[in-house]
């Protein structure tokens, strides 16, 4: 919000009145001198603010842009395909069965659902997707929005994090490692707003 000339007038200590002989036209003329000099300082002050904010906004939608771009090449990943999923399913299926393991097919279909389902990131690509969308409406909004901002980030984080822990394919994580380095970036930007 941005400081109005009354609300640092109530301050105590801002202005302290000079008791001397002056007259009460030049206690006028010197008050309203005052007054002039600290609108002046306060709107060179508020514009500055604004300039700082505006500059601050352009990083974070780059930002948010790059996190945009990093989310598509998660979902773009070719490891992520039904067909990719199987084939490593099955390698990794047959390999156990080369030991002369005796598995209980039943079971071992029940495992293999399990760990297609862990390794699957569509919820995090959503959840994602959503908080692009988030962040492009705080940065749209007037007002402070660093707390709310800060939060965003926060749930940013959590799903890279996810995406990471649960990637089986290199573009995956270097991509989910890529954005957590934008999301950490982001968050240091996001200190700087209120």
């Amino acid at each position: 919000e941005p400081a109005s000339v009354s609300s640092l007038l109530t301050v105590r200590g801002v202005i302290e009145v000079i008791e001397d002989a002056e007259s009460p036209e030049a206690a006028e003329a010197r008050h309203a001198a005052l007054l002039s000099t600290l609108e002046t300082a306060l709107a060179g002050l508020n514009a500055s603010r604004a300039a700082e904010g505006a500059r601050l906004a352009a990083v974070l939608s780059a930002q948010v842009d790059e996190a945009e771009r990093l989310v598509g090449i998660v979902e773009a990943a070719p490891a992520r395909s039904v067909e990719s999923i199987r084939a490593r399913l099955s390698q990794q299926i047959a390999r156990l069965l080369e030991d002369g393991a005796n598995f209980d097919p039943q079971r071992l279909h029940q495992e293999a659902i399990l760990i297609a389902t862990r390794a699957d990131v569509e919820e995090e690509l959503k959840r994602l997707h959503s908080h692009i969308a988030a962040a492009r409406t705080l940065l749209r909004e007037p007002g402070a929005v660093g707390r709310k901002f800060d939060f965003l980030a926060q749930e940013f984080n959590r799903e890279a994090n996810t995406l990471c822990s649960k990637s089986n394919d290199e573009t995956v994580t270097q991509a989910g490692l890529a954005l957590k380095v934008v999301i950490d970036q982001m968050r240091e930007q996001v200190q700087n707003i209120e």
